[in-house]
């Protein structure tokens, strides 16, 4: 059966469902289920799959292209198919839902056998003589207590051989020289010494920083009194060290005790969910899950909490970074799993707002770090399409400024960042030929026109011209915007359009959009690629202007000589670069240029030469 009559059997199919709420079950040529989902009114939902698709995005339109057949469930409510629809995707693990592989297992605190221990966290014990603490439930707060124990008392980290009495290694690592190591690596520290910073940084691990602290405060008033001074500088140290570690630390504690603070970024066709998991006001755990692409970022979010929390308890709060689609639902739902009431939160100011804008930044890290990116790139690229409210980030951004001196020698200058950065290849200028001197709009107009006739023209090509923009960006305010954009929608073509607005002082102030401007100033990453944005076509627009110019006044000077006009400057300037080349040349030189005869290149040589 061909795809097209395939998909209106599936659509009359589903058409016939009721308008009632229930899960229905995508499958394949092989009967396997391969997505479940469930729905408000099932008629409504499941013929969106068989209707148009050019609002799926490409992981939704290849799994519709693989549905061979559908079943279905009905519920007696919403909230029951919920819960079916959680247990039927735990059951079945279909390949196109959010499906989170749960690969935390328990972590250990590893000692070797002395002497020179080292303390290390792993993820199983073995039978190698070794000495295990544990087993504890995050692998993320077990690498951080080792890692800050380590630093703290001065514990080897690296591979190099350790030995009291002989110099292994003439110079000690870089953690020895940023006081990170007591670098035994080098034969001067002795096995006593050593197992006594050992067993400091296992205390520390077991029995926490306020009791470690405690104990080495009276460790050093005992070697205070008894005139061990060297002793006692050594263990004030380590209690700065400590005090500084917690100071960190409160960075990224919370008032409220027991939470999850979720933020999803996006970016590259690719998005990541960043989970902070807090105890006692403490950030304990964290973990990400990497996905694809997704279609809307409200019904993500639902998905995922419904996949996460079959995983994990749902603690007393969730913290999330936007709208989450039938939270009444999830939040019944969650209650019900968790067996007692549970709240979804979505701050905007205040200590919890920027908890969860450094969980996104993390996210974009991620992002950044799968696809190749850097992380701030990543970041302002997700904060600009929440800023505009674009259902992805913009990966292939496009800019346009009009450059001109009282309307004369008007140009426009386009600008072209991919990924957050300068695509200086794409870069093209434009002399106005059309508009009328000084209008900046119709100028505007003119650019725009052109470029989306090339879109039309080498689309197939996919590269240059033949790219499609993600996002335009006009040089100016709202009414640049209102002026230029009917001409993009004049083209069929869904892309939005913005405007920068420059404040006394030309730098970036506001974003120009339907029904006045949005503030910028207080998103800085998305501010600080605007703003990079704007300077960047500013100053290629103002360059060609420049240059324009110039050769116009050349040329000028040129057409003033009997026998050369605008065609034969054209082709000298060509030819030589400069005016002052012009004026170099010979005669024989000169009249060598196409288009050029001896009479001309007398006439030219004696005006040049007399001037």
């Amino acid at each position: 059966m061909e795809a097209n009559e395939k998909r209106r059997t599936l659509r009359k199919k589903a058409m016939a469902l009721p308008l009632r709420a229930g899960v229905y079950l995508m499958k394949d040529a092989r009967g396997h289920i391969i997505y479940i989902g469930k729905a408000k009114a099932l008629k409504n939902r499941v013929s969106q799959y068989f209707g148009a698709d050019t609002n799926h995005t490409p992981k939704v339109r290849q799994m519709v292209s693989l549905v061979d057949d559908f079943d279905y469930i009905v519920a007696d409510s919403e909230f029951e198919a919920l819960v079916l629809e959680c247990s039927l995707i735990k059951q079945y693990t279909p390949k196109y839902n959010i499906l989170l592989k749960d690969d935390k297992g328990y972590s250990y605190i590893r000692i070797s056998p002395p002497p020179f221990s080292r303390i290390s966290g792993v993820l199983q014990k073995e039978d190698d003589g070794a000495r295990y603490i544990g087993p504890y439930v995050s692998s993320y707060a077990v690498r951080q207590a080792v890692d800050e124990a380590c630093k703290v008392f001065g514990l080897s980290t690296c591979r190099l051989p350790l030995e009291y009495g002989k110099k292994a290694q003439p110079r000690p690592c870089l953690n020895h020289h940023i006081g990170q190591c007591c670098a035994p690596c080098t034969g001067k520290v002795s096995e006593a010494a050593y197992a006594e910073r050992v067993e400091g940084a296992l205390q520390f691990l077991q029995k926490g920083s306020a009791d470690t602290l405690h104990s080495l405060e009276q460790a050093m008033s005992e070697a205070a009194e008894n005139l061990e001074f060297e002793k006692a500088a050594k263990l004030r140290d380590r209690i700065a060290a400590i005090k500084r570690m917690n100071d960190r630390q409160k960075v990224v504690m919370s008032h409220i005790k027991e939470q999850d603070v979720i933020a999803l970024a996006q970016g590259n066709g690719a998005a990541c969910f960043e989970v902070f998991r807090f105890s006692g006001g403490s950030l304990y755990d964290r973990e990400h899950f990497l996905l694809d692409e997704i279609e809307e970022a409200s019904a993500a979010r639902s998905e995922f909490l419904r996949r996460y929390y079959t995983m994990r308890k749902p603690p007393q709060q969730i913290t999330l970074d936007g709208e989450c689609e039938d939270t009444d639902l999830l939040t019944a739902w969650l209650s019900e799993t968790a067996g007692r009431r549970i709240s979804l939160a979505l701050p905007q100011i205040g200590e919890q707002a920027k908890l969860v804008e450094m969980c996104r930044h993390n996210a974009a890290e991620r992002i950044a770090q799968h696809v190749g990116m850097a992380g701030r790139d990543a970041a302002a690229l997700d904060e600009l399409a929440r800023l505009l409210g674009l259902p992805h980030p913009p990966a292939y951004i496009e800019c346009y400024d009009i450059s001109h001196t009282a309307g004369q020698d008007t140009v426009a200058g386009m600008v072209v960042f991919e990924n957050g950065r300068p695509l200086k290849s794409a870069y093209r200028r434009f002399a106005i030929q059309n508009a009328a001197a000084g209008d900046d709009y119709a100028a505007m107009n003119e650019v725009l026109e052109r470029r989306l006739n090339e879109y039309l023209a080498h689309k197939d090509e996919g590269v240059g011209f033949g790219k499609r923009p993600d996002l335009i960006l006009l040089d100016g305010g709202s009414g640049h915007l209102s002026a230029c954009r009917p001409t993009v929608e004049r083209f069929g073509l869904d892309i939005p359009v913005f405007g920068l607005v420059k404040d006394d002082a030309h730098r970036t102030r506001a974003i120009a959009a339907d029904g006045g401007e949005i503030a910028i100033r207080s998103k800085r990453t998305a501010f600080t690629l605007l703003s990079s944005i704007q300077e960047e076509v500013h100053r290629f627009a103002i360059r060609y202007h420049r240059q324009k110019r110039k050769q116009t006044g050349i040329g000028t000077v040129l057409t003033r000589v009997d026998g050369i006009g605008e065609t034969r400057a054209r082709a000298l300037l060509r030819h030589f670069g400069s005016l002052r080349a012009i004026r170099a040349a010979s005669v024989e030189e000169l009249a060598a240029v196409k288009g050029m005869n001896i009479t001309s290149a007398e006439a030219l040589h004696l005006y040049l030469e007399n001037e």
